[in-house]
């Protein structure tokens, strides 16, 4: 027979799990201790709390104390969020002190005393954040084949936060640098996640070139099962009065802070008296919830037990509340962004409650997995979705209730077992341009075709070919970047502007804070809208309740010039923010025209779907895609974010006065036979140029460098990374067809 996972870890291991009382290790741990044991590169995946760390770290110590008495880290552990190292160094601290080895903070909270202390004796585990590895490359350059070189394996927690991203790169770039620096060929990467909706396409984003020879590592605990509900509202109906015996009464409350009053009253229904998770959204929509809540018990004559969570509030702030959450037995929910999101360990909530579907299936199982950690008790995730009342006059796409069918589609695709797999890799120009900095300074200076060896043919910018980048040195060296200069003998240098940038610490962070523009008509300011994708002048912008036409975008000054334009009321859902997946577009189709029963739903999410089909039925959607609406058209390609925006701006190029939003496209003053004949057009491939679609196109600094990049490397970036254009003649065909 062979070994159990247990009997081949080493002995002071094993008599820290059994002071521990561990009963047995879990399905993921069995399965993982033998591969990180044999070395190389492994994938662990399992849902939340199953003990993944435990199944990377426990046969990565057994590995380290068969090799005492070597100079250096022996395992880096990289994770996204401070918060979460904090989180490990206290998990992980009683079995470092069982096995004698060290264990380091590495972050901005962490003292530098401290680091001073580990950079002289490193040894043992380093938890660090992506940045602060940065920052110890640019600045220790000299010192890391010291610090890094004996490494037997570096771990990767929430890798799903990483892949596709621009800090995914970046750490990708980091990794291949220290690499390169200690003379090793390659250095065992393990990684974690409870959300990979394609294991195979996470192994090659986690070791570029190589995704083959990962190891996969998937655990089959079922956990403690589930309890779902999606609970429909209607934006304008009171809310319930209740007496003192807790019947309701006659309805008498108004809407308040904007949420619904029974939408409150269920909410704090459902969560008071209890531990909680709240995802609101927005940072300005969780101030309202946690507020409205508030106010409520102090109503009641209660202790206040909702509190708002995100990055814009202290540390402190954040971290009493974690606390709370963890080792206060008063009953508390929690509030929260997507700052709550990640496995910070909150302790075992109750239960877990989202306003609105979300984006992404694998952002809704990373919270469902939030709740129903302890044994014997099922997590319990509860989804509040808002919509319109019907009336007359509605917009149509109001009247299918998308809200909610997007919900009750990303349900079954949880279901399915479903989740967003990772995105293809793009150009990434602006990391890129970041990695070629901070190169230079670890350096001190490197000769360009060095520089794009390490980065490029060895690192993760394999997409980006020789010609590509001295495109994107020139561009940095132009007289308006000046980010870098070439000295007399060839090496490349920082330039003026580069100084200024690199020496602050902002500049270690490679991802863009939530840029938001101001919205202006005439000389006066309408509001703030975040602007995350390409706006091109003459599209129509859904904004404060009205329809208005872009004039022009000043990235400079962050100004969107606007003007009221003609059309009868814009839909309510407007669905802007977040990148939806075709998939889920497509399963909201198939939504709508089944007559298939959902357990999960309350009586008024069942009205509301009713509803829905009988409009999707009456606009005869389940045969047609493009549908007269006022003086214009609505279309509907039933795709996601990217392949819609492709269309709308294809639509642009040919004069259309387009607006896009949530998962369709309207036209002004056009007809059906019209856009009909253009979108056949499309589909036989006559498609606009590459010139026409970009012109007039804003250039939004998305990503946190885009800004020094020229408009013809915007133009490539954009077409690579953020349209589909080989995508648009099948669209096109597919809404023709219908």
């Amino acid at each position: 027979m062979q070994p159990s996972g247990f009997d081949r870890l080493a002995q002071p291991i094993q008599r820290w799990i059994w002071q521990k009382k561990w009963q047995r290790l879990r399905d993921v741990q069995e399965k993982a201790i033998p591969a990180v044991l044999s070395g190389g590169d492994v994938v662990i995946s399992a849902r939340t709390a199953a003990g993944k760390t435990e199944a990377a770290i426990l046969p990565l110590l057994t590995r380290v104390l068969a090799k005492q008495n070597r100079d250096g880290f022996a395992i880096l552990y990289v994770s996204p969020l401070k918060a979460l190292l904090n989180d490990q160094h206290r998990r992980l601290e009683s079995l470092c002190d069982a096995c004698d080895v060290g264990l380091h903070k590495w972050h901005g909270d962490v003292s530098a005393d401290a680091k001073a202390r580990a950079r002289k004796s490193p040894s043992g585990i380093v938890l660090i954040t992506p940045e602060s590895l940065e920052a110890l490359l640019v600045r220790r350059g000299r010192e890391i084949r010291f610090l890094f070189s004996a490494l037997e394996a570096v771990v990767i927690d929430e890798l799903h936060a990483f892949i596709g991203t621009e800090r995914g790169m970046q750490l990708q770039s980091i990794l291949n640098r220290i690499e390169i620096e200690c003379g090793r060929e390659r250095i065992d990467r393990v990684g974690l996640s409870a959300t990979l909706g394609d294991m195979g396409l996470a192994a090659e984003a986690m070791r570029p070139g190589e995704g083959a020879s990962v190891t996969l590592v998937h655990g089959n605990d079922e956990g403690n099962g589930l309890k779902l509900q999606i609970r429909g509202y209607i934006e304008d109906e009171p809310s319930p009065d209740v007496d003192g015996e807790g019947q309701e009464t006659e309805p008498g409350e108004t809407e308040s802070h904007g949420i619904p009053p029974r939408v409150a009253y269920d909410l704090s229904r459902f969560l008071r008296g209890s531990r909680n998770l709240l995802f609101a959204g927005s940072r300005q929509r969780v101030e309202l919830y946690a507020d409205r809540l508030r106010t409520m018990c102090e109503e009641s004559n209660l202790p206040n037990e909702f509190f708002p969570h995100h990055g814009s509030l202290s540390r402190s702030e954040r971290e009493d509340l974690e606390i709370r959450l963890r080792d206060d037995p008063r009953p508390t929910t929690a509030v929260a962004t997507t700052t709550l999101e990640l496995g910070i360990d909150i302790g075992d909530v109750e239960s877990v409650a989202q306003i609105g579907p979300g984006f992404t299936v694998s952002s809704l199982r990373q919270r469902l997995g939030r709740s129903g950690r302890r044994a014997g008790n099922p997590a319990i995730m509860r989804l509040f979705v808002i919509e319109r009342e019907p009336g007359r006059g509605q917009h149509p796409v109001d009247r299918l209730n998308l809200g909610l069918i997007q919900s009750i589609a990303m349900i079954e695709c949880l279901k399915e077992g479903w989740c967003e797999p990772p995105e293809p890799s793009g150009f990434h120009l602006s990391t890129l341009l970041h990695q070629i900095l901070a190169l230079i300074l670890q350096k001190t200076g490197i000769r360009p075709h060095i520089a794009y060896r390490i980065l490029c043919e060895r690192g993760p910018f394999r997409s980006v070919g020789k010609g590509l980048f001295a495109d994107l040195l020139r561009c940095m060296a132009s007289p308006e970047n000046q980010l870098i200069e070439q000295s007399p003998d060839g090496l490349l240098m920082i330039g003026g502007n580069g100084e200024k940038i690199t020496e602050s610490h902002e500049f270690y962070p490679v991802f863009a804070t939530e840029r938001e523009y101001r919205v202006m008509h005439e000389a006066r300011i309408l509001g703030n809208y975040p602007l995350d994708s390409a706006i091109k002048n003459g599209e129509t912008l859904i904004f404060a309740g009205r329809r208005w036409l872009v004039l022009s975008v000043d990235d400079a000054t962050r100004v969107i010039s606007v003007r009221p334009n003609r059309g009868g009321k814009p839909p309510r859902f407007s669905g802007n923010g977040g990148n939806i997946h075709d998939h889920i577009a497509e399963k909201m189709r198939q939504v709508l025209s089944s007559d298939e029963e959902y357990p999960y739903i309350d009586r008024v999410a069942g009205e509301l779907l009713v509803g829905a089909r009988e409009t999707f039925r009456k606009l005869q959607l389940e045969k047609q895609s493009v549908i007269p609406y006022g003086d214009g058209v609505i279309v509907f390609p039933w795709v996601g974010t990217k392949k819609l925006n492709t269309l709308a701006l294809a639509f642009l190029s040919r004069e259309f006065k387009t607006a896009p939003f949530a998962f369709v496209i309207e036209l002004q003053e056009c007809n059906v036979d019209g856009v009909d004949c253009y979108l056949k057009a499309f589909a036989q491939g006559d498609l606009p140029s590459t010139e026409a679609l970009m012109e007039g196109i804003s250039k939004p600094n998305i990503a946190k460098f885009d800004g020094f990049l020229s408009w013809e490397l915007m133009t490539l970036v954009t077409l690579r990374e953020r349209l589909d254009i080989e995508a648009l003649p099948g669209v096109a065909l597919r809404v023709t067809r219908e």
